[in-house]
């Protein structure tokens, strides 16, 4: 298992915050992704046998908005 924090730029509200968790727990392989709305940062626990940092960064994309691994 990995965790990963990513930056997600684009969300100015609840559904924003609920459309990137929701685009991050379909990914087969993701155990859960928390998202600070405030923050602008998902952390996402999830098999890194399975799904890759890209896989997740692509999934927030597709859902609208701007990301990118933080740090």
């Amino acid at each position: 298992m990995a965790t990963a924090k990513l930056r997600v730029e684009g969300m100015s509200c609840g559904h924003c915050q609920a459309t990137v968790e929701r685009a991050l727990t379909a990914i087969s392989g993701v155990y859960s992704a928390v998202v600070d709305l405030r923050d602008g940062e998902a952390e996402v626990d999830f098999n890194d046998d399975s799904v890759t940092t890209e896989q997740l960064v692509d999934a927030i994309v597709r859902a609208g908005y701007a990301a990118r691994l933080a740090g």
